[in-house]
């Protein structure tokens, strides 16, 4: 009797592990026609993009520390700073074009670019016809696989990118013995070499360019500077193992014959040094480490490789699950279940894998010990990407790591903790060199090298390229990691400092107006607005965001003053520039003013919505604080509309979380889960969207949109940004049952939620550091069974407090 229950509880979680893996599948039957349409995987620094074809399979590759150019110069324009008084004296005369032009006068070089690593070519013979083609992509594994059949004969390639043996692996198979003929080619668009060498492996070496361009201004290539400094050397190795076939070559492929398995090897390497080496004269040896790589992955076998490569990437993906009212996946590959969505079809499946779709990118394109996600994550087939694939800081790579830790991925977040002090040691020396004031300043866009000038070149429209305010918004993210993790050694020992750094930029850069403290230059992001004179202007004095974000800052070191009980002064100093703040408006509109005075916006639709910064990210404006400004933000957020890029759909999925309106996120959620219209007959009016391979489009692709949806549905299901933690703060009306294990809480409390009929039914509170634990529902609940009086009931629900200990879990549940 034990050994049939026995057995039917393993065929109960084989069919529970089998559903949860087609579930977290994309998968398609046909090859993919473009890069849209292929498929990510990523252990961190090698990225590749799968197509999945038959005759002549194509596979992209990427590695993380791959850039143009080297070493920022940190006074690229010593005349900057001269202009920065007649800059605010122009501005406070209503002067707004002298302004600009002068404002073009402080700007600097622009960024680095990313760029591809280079392309495989796998050419294979077949028996017959190929008469079907599979293809998918399991993030639950982190596994892409294709397989063809043809000729009576079934062809299957599965590929990993481990990151425990930093490689990418293919195992090729075929049904029939000795079926298996195909070459492998190497190919890069910039100037490389190729060759086969001793050790029958195919090598391609390259070395990018010194200099950055765009698509709309290209410059010639050059790859060598007078010094041997910039200019990134690379090289990528493929070795074919075959026990059944035969392995040979010409001079620049691999040529495998009469084989019925094969395992390719793929192993990178770049001559990065770091930020401040030179990656030509002074860069490591990148054919040595490639071929490190490479021979410790050779030791090992596929079932090895497989299953460290599985483990290794479960520990993170696994910590989080969601379930939407029992939905199963349809068996329709995922580009026909867009187009039946975007009908108004319901298909809960697809919302729980888009959610974990960005965990997986994440956990692909972000391990510790490397650089933050791009724009592009770490994928990108361009030598000119758009936007240069590079750090985007006026919202694009903050955007990228919300989801961080509320979906349990603290790790991958250290990546831009790191990068954050990079960026502060390059910008001390902008802030002394640009403006001769104390702290660290960050602009507009950064790159690998850590850059912080102001871009433009001279060229550039100061309403994106002479933004100051990326150290107070990058600080944000220094104190949330504190928040979550509850690191009172990592608050004191890394965030406190740099914030406080960026905090005296901000005191230098504030100016007195009126009795009130303002900055000037000032601008919202990208944004225009009308001026009552008749001019249009992107300049102005204390925009509704640089107010937020240094109230942000303010707030966050005067409250981690208190946590390290230490400088009491500088906290006193900071209320005191804190209440001096230019004050938040409500305009004639009811909405909130982003300007300095309400004034009507170029394009009132405007993607930016950056003046509601203190309703998301920020913690300033919320409904459980302030029905007028909250009541402002909503009318804000009603004139842009529910339209906009891929990007600022998911940042307003976020910001109607964060008012509690469920329906209108989840409605936003819907509008972003749309194919665009190069790969719809079914037209779509509004923008943004997803491509057939569910990456974001801006259009074209950033993946700042798939993490911002992430985090946007972590919203809906809790928030604690706060001083309590709301459970179930937005749910909408369509998710009428379902559950969520493995969210992440404010002061480290990982928590698991069921609800059914919409409303909440259990909840566990686990508390990794003990303490103080608040939370707030829509309906009373006991603990462990037991009642416990409410601190407080109100229209929102109710609010309870307990203390816990650390390593204890919590059960609470409707009466």
């Amino acid at each position: 009797m034990r050994k049939i229950v026995f057995i039917v509880v393993l065929i109960l979680a084989g069919s529970a592990a089998s559903r949860a893996q087609q579930q977290l599948t994309l998968w398609y039957d046909k090859p993919a026609r473009d890069w849209n349409e292929a498929l990510p995987l990523g252990n961190g620094r090698l990225g590749a993009m799968i197509f999945g074809r038959s005759d002549t399979e194509l596979i992209q590759l990427n590695e993380q520390t791959l850039w143009t150019g080297g070493p920022v110069n940190n006074n690229p324009n010593p005349d900057a700073m001269k202009y920065l008084q007649p800059v605010r004296e122009e501005i406070f005369r209503d002067s707004i074009n002298k302004a600009v032009r002068l404002l073009r006068k402080m700007q600097g070089p622009n960024t680095e670019m990313y760029q591809p690593l280079g392309n495989i070519q796998i050419i294979s013979k077949y028996a017959g016809p190929v008469t079907s083609i599979h293809r998918d992509l399991d993030i639950s594994k982190a596994i892409a696989s294709t397989t063809i059949e043809a000729g009576g004969t079934t062809y299957r390639k599965e590929i990993i990118a481990s990151a425990p043996d930093q490689v990418i692996v293919f195992r090729i198979t075929a049904s029939s013995p000795g079926a298996l003929n195909f070459t492998v080619h190497a190919s890069h668009e910039l100037q490389c070499r190729k060759k086969v060498n001793g050790d029958k492996e195919l090598v391609l070496q390259g070395k990018a360019r010194i200099t950055n361009d765009e698509r709309r201004n290209p410059k010639p290539f050059i790859y060598q500077d007078s010094l041997g400094c910039d200019g990134m050397r690379f090289q990528f190795n493929v070795k074919a193992v075959s026990a059944t076939g035969h392995v040979s070559s010409t001079d620049t492929s691999l040529v495998i014959t009469g084989a019925t398995e094969v395992l390719l090897y793929v192993s990178a390497a770049t001559s990065f040094n770091g930020i401040d080496k030179c990656p030509d004269k002074d860069g490591k040896d990148e054919a040595a480490l490639a071929a490190s790589y490479l021979q410790k992955a050779l030791s090992k076998s596929w079932k090895q490789l497989l299953t460290s490569h599985v483990k290794d990437y479960q520990q993170y993906f696994n910590r989080v699950s969601l379930s939407l009212n029992k939905a199963t996946a349809p068996a329709k590959p995922i580009n026909e279940r867009l187009l039946d969505y975007q009908k108004g079809g319901a298909d809960y499946a697809l919302e729980e894998l888009f959610f974990q779709y960005g965990r997986y990118l994440l956990i692909c394109s972000s391990r510790p010990g490397g650089f933050p996600a791009n724009l592009q994550g770490i994928w990108n087939q361009l030598i000119r990407p758009s936007w240069r694939s590079n750090y985007t800081t006026n919202i694009n790579l903050q955007m990228n790591y919300w989801m961080a830790l509320p979906t349990n991925l603290p790790e991958m977040n250290t990546n831009l903790v790191e990068h954050i002090k990079r960026m502060a040691k390059n910008g001390t020396a902008t802030a002394r060199n640009y403006y001769n004031m104390r702290g660290w300043a960050v602009h507009h866009n950064s790159d690998m090298w850590a850059q912080t000038n102001p871009v433009g070149e001279g060229n550039g429209d100061p309403k994106w390229a002479n933004w100051s305010l990326g150290s107070p918004w990058l600080s944000q993210h220094l104190y949330e990691h504190y928040r979550f993790t509850a690191d009172k050694k990592y608050l004191k020992e890394v965030a406190y400092p740099l914030m406080k750094s960026a905090a005296e930029f901000c005191l230098d850069w504030l100016v007195e107006k009126n009795g009130v403290l303002v900055t000037v230059p000032s601008t919202s992001p990208e944004n225009v607005y009308l001026h009552p004179r008749g001019f249009k202007g992107t300049v102005t004095i204390a925009s509704a965001m640089d107010m937020e974000i240094i109230w942000d800052l303010f707030t966050n070191l005067i409250e981690a003053t208190e946590i390290l009980n230490t400088d009491k002064e500088f906290a006193s100093l900071l209320r005191q520039k804190r209440a001096l703040l230019n004050p938040l408006k409500i305009g004639k509109k009811g909405n909130l003013v982003e300007w300095y005075d309400d004034w009507e916006d170029e394009e009132p639709t405007h993607r930016h919505v950056s003046h509601a910064f203190a309703l998301h990210p920020g913690r300033q404006i919320s409904p459980l604080l302030d029905t007028g400004f909250s009541k402002a933000v909503t009318k804000t957020l009603e004139l842009r509309g529910d339209d906009g890029t891929g990007w600022s759909i998911a940042w307003k999925i976020n910001f109607w979380a964060r008012l509690l309106d469920g329906d209108h996120a989840y409605k936003l959620y819907r509008n972003l889960l749309h194919l665009t219209k190069e790969y719809s007959k079914e037209v779509y009016s509004g923008g943004g969207g997803v491509y057939p391979n569910l990456f974001d489009a801006h259009p074209p692709f950033q993946i700042d949109g798939n993490f911002g949806a992430t985090a946007g549905v972590a919203e809906i299901l809790l928030q604690s940004h706060l001083d309590q933690i709301q459970i179930l703060p937005a749910l909408p009306a369509a998710w009428k049952e379902g559950n969520v294990k493995g969210l992440m809480a404010r002061g480290n409390f990982e928590i698991d939620i069921w609800w059914s009929n919409g409303l909440l039914t259990r909840s566990i509170v686990r508390a990794r550091k003990g303490g103080t634990c608040r939370i707030r529902t829509s309906v009373p609940v006991t603990l462990n069974g037991k009642e416990l009086k409410p601190i407080l009931k109100d229209d929102k629900g109710w609010l309870i407090s307990f203390n816990t200990i650390a390593g204890q879990q919590y059960e609470l549940k409707v009466k």
